[in-house]
Formats: C-alpha cells, sequence, structure tokens
C-alpha cells in the first residue's frame, strides 16, 4: 500500500523530517514502512496496517511544531502501536512553568499527565515509578509554578540521606558538607527552572529550603509546597513524621522509585509500606509512571525492561 501526507510548508516539512530526516528513520524502523519525502508530500510505502499507523504517528508529531523532539517522535510511535488515540499535543497541552530561559515545561507522556494533574488537584501526591519518569522535575516545576503564582509562601525541598553503598562518614566536611551530595539532584533541578541567581535569592530569603530529611522532625509547615524525592529511602517511621509537618495551605509531593531501595537489609521501605497505610485517604492520591513514561535515552527505558524481566525470572 501507499500513501501520501501533505504537510502544511515547508517548515512543518523540515520540522517532521528532522536533522537528515532522522525522524522518518525512526518512524521506518519502528514501523516496517518506507518514506520518501518529496517536497511537501511524504509518500509512504508498506502493508496496509503499517502506512496506517505510520500516517497517524506523522500527523500526531506534525501538530507539535517547534517543541518536537526525539523522545515525542518515539512516544508518538509507542502511543499509536498501543492502540491509544491520545496525541501527543493533547498531552503536552497546559504549561506547568516556564524556566529562566523561556524553555516551557509540559508533560510528555500520559503517566506525567496524569501526574501534574493529581498534584494540581490534591493537598498530597505519591508519584512512584523507575528513574527518568519526570517525578522529581515536573514536581519541583509545579511547585515553583505555585510560588510565581503566590499560592504558597515557600518551598521545602527534602530527602533522606541514605547511602547508595557508600558511607557518609568516610565524605569531608561538616554535616552539611556531607549530606550536600545527596541532595545535588534537588540543586540541579532548581538551577535548572530559576537560574542560579534567582535559586541563590530565593535561599537567602528562606524562602527555598533544601534539608536532609531528619532535620524535619519537629516542624510544622504553613503556607509551603514540600517535597520528599528518593522517599523509597525513608522508614515507615520518617515516612509517618513527614506526612505529620504539613500545615494548613500548604501541599506535599513525595517521590520514589520502590525498585531501587538502598535501607540497610531487614529495613522496611516507608514509600512501600504507605501505599497500603493511606490508599483509601481522601485528598491523597498515588500516581504510578512506568517504564514508557521515562523521557531520558530510549536505552533507559529498555534498561529498566530488562531489569523488570530479570527479577521476574529470579522471584521464580
Amino acid at each position: 500500500m501507499s500513501q501520501t501526507l501533505r504537510l502544511r510548508d515547508n517548515e512543518q516539512a523540515q520540522i517532521v523530517s528532522g536533522k537528515h530526516d532522522e525522524n522518518l528513520r525512526l518512524v521506518e524502523s519502528a514501523l516496517n514502512v518506507k518514506i520518501v519525502p518529496r517536497g511537501l508530500d511524504l509518500l509512504i510505502n508498506g502493508s496496509d496496517d503499517a502506512v496506517e499507523k505510520a500516517c497517524r504517528v506523522l500527523q500526531n508529531i506534525a501538530a507539535l511544531g517547534n517543541n518536537l523532539t526525539s523522545h515525542d517522535v518515539y512516544y508518538a510511535i509507542q502511543l499509536v502501536e498501543n492502540g491509544e488515540t491520545t496525541t501527543i499535543k493533547d498531552i503536552s497541552a497546559g504549561t506547568v512553568v516556564v524556566t529562566h530561559r523561556g524553555r516551557q515545561i509540559r508533560p510528555k507522556t500520559t503517566g506525567q499527565k496524569k501526574y501534574v494533574d493529581a498534584i494540581l488537584q490534591n493537598d498530597i501526591v505519591f508519584g512512584i515509578g523507575p528513574a527518568g519518569t519526570g517525578k522529581t522535575y515536573l514536581a519541583m516545576a509545579a511547585a515553583i509554578a505555585a510560588l510565581k503564582k503566590k499560592e504558597v509562601e515557600r518551598i521545602v525541598l527534602t530527602r533522606p540521606a541514605v547511602e547508595a553503598g557508600e558511607h557518609l562518614g568516610f565524605l569531608p566536611g561538616d554535616l552539611q558538607d556531607k549530606v550536600d551530595p545527596y541532595l545535588r539532584p534537588l540543586y540541579d533541578a532548581l538551577y535548572d527552572i530559576l537560574g542560579q541567581e534567582a535559586y541563590q535569592k530565593y535561599r537567602e530569603k528562606g524562602i527555598i529550603e533544601v534539608a536532609p530529611l531528619a532535620y524535619m522532625r519537629g516542624r510544622t509547615l504553613d503556607d509551603s509546597f514540600i517535597i520528599l524525592d528518593e522517599a523509597q529511602n525513608s522508614t515507615p517511621e520518617q515516612m509517618k513524621m513527614f506526612l505529620t509537618r504539613l500545615g494548613f495551605g500548604s501541599q506535599a509531593v513525595v517521590t520514589g522509585d520502590i525498585t531501587q531501595v538502598d535501607l540497610p537489609r531487614g529495613k522496611f521501605s516507608g514509600l512501600v509500606i504507605v501505599q497500603k497505610i493511606l490508599k483509601d485517604v481522601e485528598g491523597i492520591e498515588f500516581c504510578y509512571l512506568h517504564e514508557s513514561d521515562v523521557v531520558r535515552h530510549p536505552l533507559v527505558q529498555r534498561i529498566i525492561q530488562a531489569y523488570d524481566a530479570y527479577g521476574r525470572e529470579a522471584e521464580k
């Protein structure tokens, strides 16, 4: 079967094709079709089913305009392969926040869209999923958006200072120097969204606070957006302590990957247990992201799938 897809203008044709036609090659490889660009036309050859899917993918990515990325192409193929009718444009509708460089931060997958919507609609949200699904970054973007809209007066970011096979005592410096490496991913996200100058200003005024989870004990946080990152490394006692810090006018987002627990052997993860304890509590929502929501290099998605398959075999 052959089918011709006509694009709107040269700009759209260039965006859809990608640099050196890389987007077209991705679609060809994934769907086993041949795509020949001729001016504003894309001539698609292959089996009936493959050509129909390729047309839907190309129409999907054509609607995105200048915001198109390689991940969008991969994900558009995935949506069509799974028989979903949702478009990338629908998923990415609604900017969470604009970075200091003018880049719009938007959800990129259906899982991320549900996660962002849950944050907007609930006081406590748990984002649970593998690495690269945007759990922390989107929560950070939502926190900064809430701060800019004056919905909260400050942002509190925290992580358990748990070592992944290393020991805090071996690191040089005082306690803050020792825990800073564990908080570095939070700093990086703040720099990326706010810029270093704005971040330093907020930090000096106490509007943004980044601290280890142990520092949260005994506090009540009013009018705050609180994020607990790497929550799989919190104990059940620490999780309860954190959740009961929530004051009036505040909301909390808890993120973590329950497949990467670094707690000592014999200690239970607070993130695993809290799913059973709070599953029916009104005002709390659990969002589960999957390998299909990974927005890093395509290999990351395949690595996660391989580890999951290995884990299932080991359990047998």
